[in-house]
This record gives structure tokens, sequence and C-alpha cells, in this order.
């Protein structure tokens, strides 16, 4: 078998536990869709519970719709870009379902972008419409780029009261820590406050028709390590894709009775599928943090009786030694994942002596909707990030010539599969540059040096 057969062949494949299928079947149907189905079939059930404020899927349901209708009210129309520069909140998750509702792509915001970094996102992007935390304002006020509407929203207006009046607290801290800036804001025609909106719309949104394959759900941009931040196009078929992936993999995961630790960051491709969509879409309850306030997290966790938990491996080292780790029994957890970052083997050992329960390492990109390996619940691999995820087709290739590296041979990762971007938004030749088509697969260059071992798990070199 030459170098290429060897990955065609998909040795992984073999160490798919026996309930995981080894392709997807990904339906045309938008997100909008899966959102209306979500919230209709358990409308009384929990979807956020926010500092001890419970926020059920009816309510998230009516206030969605209702800002779909004010967004439609103030000119977004299909296709059109808005932005979400909103720390983790239950309006995080309202606006970025409203805007796909108006037919339109959401583009996340980081809540430390510098002025001139949130200009050029919002120019680039070419996104009119803003919705933004107050205290982030004054950045949006002075990048200087034009904005057809500004709405505003307050971390606090869905706090429990007594929180709503302390003003100390985990929330006040972290806004506090960095800087965010004053939430005193000039009164002009095109600034409106979100529960204004909500108020004065009813729960009637716009129905524009959207097609899965070609529609843009969301613009993230990439970090930008190497020239300008590029946006990321991802089709509501792409986002799809990777909430499905996510129920393939673990299959014993039940709709609708799991409890999801939501504290890495929403504008985060991360945080926004593994934590946002896929918990919204399977109907499952999100415990929402701003930030990773561990004490709040951890506490929460056993009131709750939270059964699955995303990190990254910074923070894995930081809880391995906490004290109040031991108070949660992690061993309940139905999955603790760790992406983003390499997980290193001495911290994965303290983890599971401190514990008693494995850490799963996951690989994704942007570019990929945050996924595209990961080790397996019945067979982790030490030093491994995992196998492909079904549906996805991996491949190891020199950098220089393209030609495929045999097993066992380092090289760059290719990746083709339904979550893979559509391309960079408005550069051509970049999109033109990262792809490459191989054995009739348009495959994704990915730039991380890896290499497959014989039995089809993936390392970094």
């Amino acid at each position: 078998m030459d170098a290429m057969g060897a990955y065609l062949a998909r040795p992984w494949l073999r160490f798919y536990p026996q309930d995981v299928p080894h392709d997807l079947d990904v339906p045309s149907r938008s997100l909008v869709e899966v959102f209306d189905e979500a919230t209709s079939r358990a409308p009384d059930r929990a979807a956020l519970v926010f500092y001890g404020r419970e926020i059920t899927y009816r309510e998230l349901r009516d206030a969605t719709d209702r800002l779909a209708h004010a967004l439609a009210a103030l000119g977004v129309a299909k296709g059109d870009r808005v932005a979400v520069y909103l720390v983790n909140s239950p309006q995080f998750v309202i606006a970025y379902f409203a805007i796909l509702k108006a037919g339109a792509t959401v583009t996340p915001i980081s809540p430390m972008y510098t002025s001139h970094e949130v200009r050029y996102q919002l120019e680039d992007s070419g996104a009119r419409v803003v919705v933004c935390q107050d205290v982030l304002h004054d950045k949006v006020a002075r990048c200087g780029a034009a904005l057809d509407a500004v709405v505003v929203t307050n971390v606090g207006e869905y706090l429990p009261a007594l929180k709503r009046l302390l003003g100390r607290g985990p929330l006040g801290r972290i806004l506090g820590e960095v800087g965010l800036g004053s939430a005193e804001i000039s009164r002009g025609a095109n600034v409106h406050r979100l529960q204004d909106l909500l108020r004065s719309h009813p729960a009637d949104p716009p129905r524009p028709r959207i097609d899965p394959e070609r529609d843009l759900a969301a613009l993230p941009y990439t970090g930008g390590t190497t020239g300008d931040p590029k946006g990321v196009m991802l089709t509501h078929r792409n986002l799809l894709a990777a909430r499905l992936v996510g129920n393939a993999a673990f299959p014993t995961f039940e709709p609708g009775k799991e409890v999801l630790v939501a504290f890495l960051p929403f504008f985060h491709i991360y945080g926004q599928v593994a934590m946002m969509l896929n918990g919204i879409a399977e109907g499952n309850l999100l415990l929402l943090f701003t930030n990773p306030d561990t004490e709040a997290i951890l506490a929460a966790m056993e009131r709750h009786r939270a059964t699955v938990f995303f990190g990254v491996p910074t923070l894995f080292e930081y809880l391995k030694d906490h004290k109040d780790t031991g108070k949660v029994d992690w061993k309940r957890l139905k999955l603790i994942v760790s992406g983003a970052d390499t997980l290193h083997d001495s911290t994965m050992k303290a983890w599971a002596r401190r514990t008693g329960a494995p850490i799963v390492e996951g690989y994704g990109l942007t570019e990929t909707c945050a996924t595209s390996h990961v080790n397996p619940l019945d067979r982790p691999k030490a030093g491994s990030f995992g196998l492909p995820v079904p549906g996805m087709h991996a491949a190891i290739l020199d950098p220089v010539t393209l030609s495929p590296a045999p097993p066992g041979e380092t090289g760059e990762l290719v990746l083709s599969g339904p979550n893979v971007m559509t391309g960079y938004w408005r550069r051509p030749l970049d999109t033109e540059r990262t792809f490459v088509e191989i054995s009739g697969r348009r495959r994704l260059r990915t730039g991380d040096i890896v290499c497959m071992d014989e039995e089809g798990d993936f390392h970094f070199h």
C-alpha cells in the first residue's frame, strides 16, 4: 500500500466504539430549524442557569424571536453580518440565534479586543450592526467604524435580583480586572437598549429562506498570528455537522438530560460549538459563567450534578491542585474533555490520581468548527490528540512537496469533512493556498506538523 493509501484506508475506524458510525449523514437543515425544534420539545425545561438565575427554553425562544424581529426592523437582512461583542451571558445566546433568525451571519468579537482590533473586524466583515456589552460600548464608539445600529446590554439584566444589587462578586471582579471601560453611554439615534427592543417588538421573527449549504451562519476570526486575522466562513451545514459529530462520537449522551459547564468563551469556536450550540441543540442545561471562577464553577457542578466538562490544559493543571476540586464527584461525569492546546502527560496522570476520572483529549481548529480529532472514551492513548471524528478524512503531507508522508513520519495534517470551512472571507488567494486537492477530496492544510501511528492515532511532532 502506498503512503496515501494508508490514509485512505482510515485505519482509525478499527478502534471506533461499536456504536459510533464511520461517517455522518448531515441533513439539509438550518441552525434556525434546530433551535426552534430544541426550544419546542420541552419549553419549560431550564436552558441556562446564570449565577443562580434560571432561564427556560420558552424564555430563551421568546427573547430570541423578539430580538430577531427588532433586528429586521433595524434593517438587518439576509446575508448581512452582525457583530456580537459580549462576554458569556444569556444575551450572547439570545443574540446569536436572533441574528441567524434574521437570515444574517454572526461575527463574534473577543471582549479583550482593543478599539483598533474591533474596528478591523467590523470593517473587514462588513458588519454594520453590533450587539455589545455596555462596558464595551466605548470601544465601539471610539473605533470609528461606520455603524447603522448598536444594541447595548448589561450583564445584570439576567442576574438574580440579589446579585444585581451587590457591587462585588465574580462578575464585577472579572469586568473590573480586565479594564473593559466605562458603562457610560452617550445617547445617539443609532444606540438601542436590548431590553427596550425586547419589550417593543413581538415574538414574530422574520422567516428568510436559508440555504444550509451556502448561507453563512458564523464568521469567526482567526487569531492572526501571521498577518491580520482572517474571517472563517462557516455555513449552517458546517456547524450542524460539528454538532452531529458530538452526538456520533459520544452516543451515551441523552438529549435533554445532560448538564454542561459553560465557562469557555463563546466568542471562541470551542466554547461556541462544544458548549453553546451542542448544549442548546440537544435541549440540555448550560451552567453559564462569564469567566473560569473555579470556586463558583465547582460549587455549581455539584449543586446541579454536571455531566459534561470541557476545559483547556492550563485549567486542568490548575484544578489538579485546587483545594475545592475534591468536592466534585468527577467519576460521575460522562465526559471530561481537554482541547485548544496540548495536554501534558504529567497533568493527565496527576488529574487521574486526584479525581479518579480520565480526561479525553481532542483537537480542532476554527476552520473545522472546533473539532476534527478526539480520543475514544474506552481507548484514550497517552500523548495522542485522538482519532479523526466520524466523517473526517485525515492525511499527512510533506509541507513542501505536498506528497503523502508514510505513517510514522511527520508532516502537515490535512483534513476533509463536512465541518471544514468553505474558505476565508474575501480572501480568495489565502483560501486557494489553504486547500489542496488530493485523491478527489478538497483538503484543508492545517499548518500543524503531526504524525499518525500504525493504529491511526495522531500525535503532535
